[in-house]
């Protein structure tokens, strides 16, 4: 008989970049890479793990914007030949390196790494959503949406259309890619304010999550702390982020990441090597970029040693076991003092594992099997199968929060990103006051639909949270205002096309090619 529940989830989310206009965009390698570092082999682990017969439960943000990206013919056209390129360089790596044993081992290891992902992409059809379906459809993995375009809700609070939008969107592009209804959302950022939760509501959706302090700050105190979710008076739950286990996997200081076993992030061929060598793999423009292929491992110090993959594996081996032991003791504490089962929820964002610690798939994948095989006090749990098991809880009103910096809205109201809200606001009053205006004039067809829905997908693009977020950590920040402030022209340019019924179709015709996320939307969402 167990004694908890544990709750692993994953918010895989990726900003909107899609730019046919230009054969090769430097952003657009950020999908690349999430793709080869995570989406991939968290598909080879849960491959892996269902062959096996183990059971498992994992919960999943798949973002609307992620969906889209995966889902689309372009992106996946240049995904193929990313993952060429890189098994070409691969194959140089083997032949450079053949004098240096150590590097030469880890050269074929990543040569039979992109092998493997090249093989599942085309397994998959070229879309890794089906691969995800499939692993909800035998309900190992529950799929949870996100905000259409991540656009961070507590910031919205004055024009609540546009929160209205941002999950209605969602909600039906799930339903559209996924084949069916989500149960559950990872709000933006986690960021909540209250009475949010009523939109949630009406879309059908039956939980979210909140840092620790959205509830624990709530009204009424929570009795069980984040060791249990809450009702919130519209009916939908919200479970909090445990810090104890986050901690273990999150912290730069104290967490496994930073283990001197484990692979280096920041030392890459495509920065190390000759600048001749290495430039028909790096960006058309010249510039160094992560290849992907990493030789060294962390050490903690600048005297880098090579990479060594069985001591990494035997590491993350034990990192799982530690986690695995920690969780058994929190819950049997846990437990005789709540005279219930507690529920340990443990959010990660998707990209931590592969991406940023390379190790972190196969972590995940010792840890399951050792829950597993290996003991009988916790059992991993999605949010919906909790709420089906355990349907009473207490009614709280959580409080506004966010898992940014600080808890609440400072990441995307400073210096660097508070001009944009203004504009955004005023965007969302006339987006409403369109939407209005053409529901009431009855069925509207044609262009003037068209551009009624396009002015719709830009200012729900324009409202992405990770414009603000790049601006405020002041990476990538000329992309993230160009991203700003091109939505937003594009919205107000289509605005004053629609109110004086002189639309420029050709020019409708281009930003639908470029901005062409959503085919399904629905204007009158935004009321």
């Amino acid at each position: 008989m167990n004694k908890g529940y544990l709750s692993i989830v994953l918010h895989g989310h990726l900003p909107y970049v899609r730019h046919p206009e230009y054969e090769d965009f430097l952003e657009e390698d950020w999908l690349y890479e999430a793709i080869t570092e995570t989406y991939i082999p968290l598909i080879h682990v849960m491959e892996r793990l269902a062959h096996d017969k183990v059971d498992f439960r994992l919960t999943l943000t798949l973002s609307p914007t992620l969906l889209s990206m995966l889902s689309d013919g372009l992106l996946q056209e240049r995904y193929l030949k990313h993952i060429n390129r890189l098994i070409e360089l691969a194959h140089k790596e083997v032949e450079r390196t053949r004098w240096q044993p150590e590097f030469n081992h880890l050269a074929s290891v990543y040569l039979v790494r992109f092998y493997e992902c090249r093989n599942t992409f085309e397994k998959y059809g070229h879309n890794l959503v089906n691969a995800f379906k499939g692993f909800q459809d035998s309900g190992k993995l529950e799929i949870i949406t996100c905000g259409a375009t991540h656009g961070f809700l507590p910031l919205m609070d004055v024009v609540k259309p546009s929160v209205r939008a941002q999950v209605k969107v969602a909600v039906s592009h799930y339903e559209r890619l996924l084949g069916r209804k989500p149960q559950g959302i990872w709000l933006p950022e986690c960021g909540y304010n209250p009475g949010d939760d009523e939109i949630l509501k009406e879309a059908g959706l039956k939980y979210f999550f909140s840092d620790a302090h959205g509830i624990l700050h709530g009204v009424p105190r929570p009795k069980y702390g984040v060791f249990a979710p809450v009702y919130c008076k519209s009916g939908v739950a919200c479970f909090a982020r445990d810090l104890e286990s986050s901690k273990q996997v999150w912290s730069s200081i104290e967490g496994y990441p930073g283990d001197y076993q484990y692979r280096e992030f920041y030392r890459d061929i495509g920065f190390d090597l000759d600048y001749e060598y290495i430039r028909p793999y790096i960006h058309p423009d010249g510039v160094r970029i992560n290849t992907g292929i990493k030789y060294y491992r962390i050490t903690g110090s600048d005297n880098k040693q090579a990479y060594v993959p069985h001591l990494a594996q035997e590491k993350a081996a034990e990192h799982a076991g530690n986690f695995m032991f920690n969780r058994q003791r929190q819950v049997e504490y846990l437990h005789d003092f709540m005279q219930k089962k507690p529920i340990i929820i443990s959010p990660y964002d998707a990209e931590l594992l592969g991406h940023w610690w390379y190790e972190g798939p196969m972590w995940l994948e010792f840890l399951i099997r050792k829950i597993h095989f290996d003991q009988d006090t916790i059992r991993l749990i999605t949010p919906s199968e909790y709420l089906y098991e355990n349907p009473r809880n207490q009614v709280v009103t959580p409080s506004m929060s966010s898992w940014g910096w600080k808890g609440y809205s400072e990441m995307w109201l400073q210096g660097p990103n508070d001009w944009v809200y203004r504009h955004l606001h005023k965007a969302s009053e006339r987006m409403t006051e369109l939407a209005k205006d053409f529901s009431r004039n009855g069925t509207t067809n044609g262009i003037v639909k068209r551009a009624l829905n396009q002015a719709l997908r830009e200012l729900l693009l324009a409202q992405s949270s990770d414009w603000g977020f790049i601006m405020g950590t002041g990476t990538h920040t000329e992309y993230a205002v160009r991203r700003t402030k091109e939505h937003l022209l594009r919205f107000t340019n289509l605005y004053e096309q629609i109110k004086s019924n002189n639309i420029d179709e050709p020019w409708l015709k281009d930003i639908e090619y470029k901005d062409n996320i959503f085919p399904e939307i629905d204007y009158r969402v935004h009321q």
